[in-house]
């Protein structure tokens, strides 16, 4: 009696364990993607999971995309200047309001500053330029594309002289000043960063009136980025990961051979994680961000994969499978622009694969 009485007490904190990871399991079974945003630091909620548009710019395929995430839940759109797709993106939203799929008010949409406006006087023209191909009264959010600035040089989206980008030594802090003046006007509800380091975001907390919402960067088990990560929960900025899958459809070209690791979703520690739970390597990444109140925006055009990417709220990763996943760390970078090292605001101190060389990507599904 005394034996069983031992061996039940000692599986005690065993049962308990399992109960408690049971409860969290089910509570993430009682989310979904209509359900799980994030508060922001102004109030306002950002659904966790977004559909980004980068390198999506063929005809009619924007549309669609938009019309099947909107179907399978999606409410946060991601774009960009950048990216020369808001008018589709804008033509797809209202096509979809007017047929009462759903409500402009339910929607969370996102596009950002590109670099050459960003001499207060151009700030407004870039902001109009956006909306106006979106055909919105608003924005829910806008954002400063980089910390680095480019002269503007009519329509030229990197402009150039001798083939060297035409660099601005215009202060992000003073674009972010007129960033400021765009949500009295009431046409931005909240604006954030992408692709600032700690020190810019210390720099513009230190004089902003409105401290940036969001920072946009990449993130991944490859690139965990601790330390910023911590930095912006500690000051109540919400991160937004891009490319969650390390950009798989990069030409070969411009891998860096035995420095460049193998495809982000074929990592072996991945794929177990993934054969555990029954789920899909790229479910295990998403699930790896949304876990940490990390929103994430995968790029897909593939009515498939837009409904699987959804499937990320219904089962949860245990602090096992976070510590295998944080522990692929290798400080790799696959999204950035090579010409741009030399630039004074330049963010990043490693080396990785260029922007420029991810923009020749044909039709990539998962970015």
């Amino acid at each position: 009696v005394l034996q069983l009485i031992y061996l039940f007490s000692s599986l005690l904190p065993f049962k308990q364990n399992l109960a408690h990871r049971a409860e969290r399991g089910a509570m993430a079974h009682m989310t979904s993607i209509l359900e799980s945003a994030v508060k922001l630091n102004n109030g306002r909620q950002m659904p966790l999971l977004g559909l980004g548009t980068w390198q999506n710019k063929q005809p009619g395929s924007v549309q669609d995309a938009i019309e099947t995430a909107i179907t399978a839940g999606y409410r946060h759109f991601d774009t960009a200047y950048l990216y020369r797709n808001e008018a589709e993106i804008g033509e797809a939203i209202k096509a979809q309001i007017q047929q009462g799929k759903v409500k402009r008010e339910d929607l969370f949409i996102v596009t950002k500053l590109w670099l050459t406006f960003y001499s207060p006087e151009d700030v407004l023209v870039g902001f109009n330029k956006s909306l106006e191909a979106l055909q919105l009264d608003y924005v829910d959010l806008y954002l400063m594309h980089s910390p680095m600035a480019l002269q503007r040089q009519g329509d030229e989206i990197f402009p150039k002289k001798d083939e060297e980008l035409l660099f601005s030594d215009t202060d992000y802090v003073d674009t972010w000043k007129a960033m400021e003046s765009l949500v009295s006007s009431g046409r931005v509800k909240s604006i954030g960063v992408s692709n600032f380091n700690i020190s810019q975001l210390q720099r513009l907390l230190s004089v902003a009136k409105i401290p940036p919402a969001v920072n946009q960067v990449e993130l991944h088990p490859y690139l965990v980025q601790s330390d910023l990560v911590k930095f912006c929960k500690a000051n109540k900025i919400t991160l937004t990961a891009f490319s969650p899958f390390g950009c798989p459809g990069r030409p070969k070209e411009f891998h860096r051979g035995a420095t460049d690791p193998e495809k982000l979703l074929e990592d072996p520690v991945i794929n177990d994680i993934a054969k555990k739970h029954q789920r899909t390597p790229a479910q295990i990444l998403l699930r790896f961000h949304v876990q940490q109140d990390i929103a994430v925006i995968p790029k897909s055009a593939s009515p498939k994969r837009i409904l699987e990417n959804t499937k990320v709220f219904d089962f949860f990763l245990d602090e096992d499978d976070m510590k295998a996943l944080k522990s692929l760390d290798k400080g790799w970078r696959c999204c950035i622009i090579e010409e741009m090292k030399s630039h004074p605001f330049f963010p990043f101190k490693d080396s990785y694969v260029s922007w420029r060389a991810c923009e020749g990507i044909s039709e990539v599904e998962n970015k």
